[in-house]
């Protein structure tokens, strides 16, 4: 299974992610820690139910995601 995000969009892609494909193992979303802006695209720091936390980058250039286990 290839490693994936899931998003809310409300008033643009993406607005708040929530939940995440890693490693084959589908995890939610439990808290949004930070987001922020870069010339790399859209990036956020989550935590998820199970405790992990993750850096979920957005490529607008691209249209893909980049899943970081921090």
């Amino acid at each position: 299974m290839k490693d994936s995000v899931e998003c809310r969009s409300e008033s643009s892609y993406p607005d708040r992610p929530v939940a995440l494909t890693w490693e084959g193992v589908r995890r939610e979303v439990d808290t949004l820690l930070d987001r922020w802006r870069d010339p790399q695209g859209i990036h956020f720091r989550v935590r998820t139910t199970d405790g992990l936390v993750f850096e979920l980058v957005y490529s607008t250039a691209t249209d893909e995601w980049l899943i970081k286990p921090t």
